[in-house]
């Protein structure tokens, strides 16, 4: 099913039927400030492994971000020192992906020993809406390309005739970007910029 949801006024209604496929174990392709993602409810276990076998991995390898609404989830699932936690906050809502230490929740989720994750909470209406409705962060991964061209899928009608019999709903929120959000590693006690992306840090 494809879904039009215009970022600047999302319509709540759609939004609550998106919300519902997600709680029912459903599996989406969604737009965000950076590229179109693959995600589902992080509290369906089914759901998550239906994830990974779209994306063709195993899912104790699979290197899956978290989106959230706002910080209020973050303690549920990583741990955070205030240098961090201030410098989270300083860029989020943004095109960034924070890689923190695992809490004990989060190796429930890919039953493995998990002892990262990654944090993103997208300046973006449309996923922080529906993560919003849903009361809970969705697990989300990228939807590459399959050319030399350009890295990521940016077209929503396209990604819909080619993963539309994969997935439950596409969101087509308008033209995605190519460019995935910056990658910065908080693990070792430093702040390490694993992938520069969309996201510029200040020094």
């Amino acid at each position: 099913m494809l879904v039009r949801i215009y970022n600047e006024n999302p319509n709540p209604r759609e939004i609550v039927k998106v919300a519902d496929v997600l709680r029912a174990g459903g599996v989406i392709i969604y737009p965000t400030d950076t590229i179109y993602g693959l995600g589902c409810d992080i509290c369906n276990p089914k759901a998550v492994e239906r994830l990974a076998q779209i994306k063709g991995m195993k899912i104790e390898k699979a290197n899956f971000s978290f989106i959230c609404y706002d910080f209020s989830h973050l303690s549920d699932y990583a741990k955070v020192n205030n240098d961090t936690f201030r410098l989270m906050k300083q860029y989020m809502p943004g095109a960034f992906t924070f890689i923190l230490e695992a809490s004990s929740n989060v190796p429930k989720i890919f039953k493995n020993k998990k002892k990262t994750i990654g944090i993103r909470i997208p300046d973006h209406n449309i996923c922080r809406d529906l993560v919003k409705e849903l009361g809970n962060p969705i697990i989300t991964t990228s939807i590459k390309n399959t050319d030399d061209f350009l890295e990521y899928m940016t077209d929503p009608e396209e990604i819909h005739q080619k993963y539309g019999k994969l997935v439950d709903v596409v969101i087509d929120g308008g033209a995605g970007k190519n460019v995935p959000s910056t990658v910065i590693d908080c693990t070792s006690g430093d702040f390490l910029v694993l992938r520069q992306g969309a996201g510029i840090i200040e020094d």
